[in-house]
């Protein structure tokens, strides 16, 4: 099943998304796509639910985050063995985790806003998911029962921010437009092996990430685990794991956005995403 969120920011509706890309509205039958609403159990009403009965969305509306009322946004670094070495970083042993900022999550086709004076913000395609349910010290199955879905994430990062000022990597993480994520939110058993998909991303037109999840260090049910060892996972948390080689801090010279780029990112069965880069403020 894919589920989407449509309208203006901060009003956004549920729907569901047909196999054609149609949109159907789901607002007379539940409140909002979140991640305590799976809790809930909104799937079990979803499945009630004939999909010819839901009125059409008509048009091109916006469409916004795929998930909405997120409690915490957290990220793993360097998941992926070919990005670590692009970055000149050792593999890690253990998941690196840091947070974004609730604050940054903005639409899958919404503008980027570069923070005033940032000459160093770079992009990140990644494989996302939401939590659907409380998590504690889980096993692997325990935690990838508790996935209710899959997304896109842009995880934009200001590298200045993130690597030449003192302390976490997450000043540079989650600065407003910086968690683009969406289009659709996918339940597990419609994506299937969340290992055995590849994502890419393109910056003005030309291909800079081509990426694959079986590279992931950390797969996806450990990554769920690990952070449940070390604190509590809520319904209407989101993870984001990691991005594949081709950032613009891999390359040499490196190459940072800048006002005017175009940024398109997609991932197998997830759909994609298109972003304007603009100046602050905006």
């Amino acid at each position: 099943m894919k589920l989407a969120r449509v309208g203006a920011a901060g009003q956004e509706k549920p729907a569901l998304v047909e196999a054609d890309g149609t949109l159907r509205d789901l607002s007379g039958h539940i409140g909002d796509i979140t991640g305590r609403a799976f809790e809930a159990g909104l799937m079990d009403q979803l499945k009630t639910i004939d999909p010819t009965t839901l009125p059409r969305i008509e048009g091109s509306p916006r469409i916004g985050p795929c998930v909405g009322d997120v409690r915490s946004f957290w990220a793993i670094g360097l998941n992926y063995t070919d990005h670590a070495e692009e970055t000149n970083a050792p593999i890690p042993k253990e998941p690196i985790l840091f947070n974004k900022a609730p604050s940054c999550i903005i639409g899958p086709d919404d503008d980027v806003i570069l923070p005033e004076g940032s000459v160093e913000s770079d992009w990140e395609v990644e494989l996302a998911l939401l939590i659907g349910k409380r998590l504690y010290r889980a096993p692997e199955a325990e935690a990838a029962a508790a996935i209710a879905g899959y997304f896109i994430c842009n995880d934009i990062s200001e590298r200045e921010y993130q690597l030449k000022r003192e302390g976490l990597w997450t000043k540079g993480k989650g600065c407003p437009t910086f968690g683009p994520i969406g289009p659709w939110l996918v339940t597990p058993d419609e994506f299937g092996d969340a290992q055995d998909k590849g994502l890419w991303l393109d910056l003005n037109g030309k291909r800079m990430q081509a990426g694959h999840t079986s590279r992931m260090i950390f797969a996806v049910a450990h990554i769920v685990s690990y952070l449940s060892h070390f604190l509590i996972l809520e319904a209407g948390d989101i993870i984001t794991t990691g991005t594949p080689p081709g950032v613009g801090l891999g390359m040499k010279p490196n190459v940072f956005l800048k006002p005017g780029d175009v940024m398109e990112l997609g991932i197998d069965g997830l759909g994609q995403q298109r972003q304007v880069v603009r100046a602050f403020p905006g």
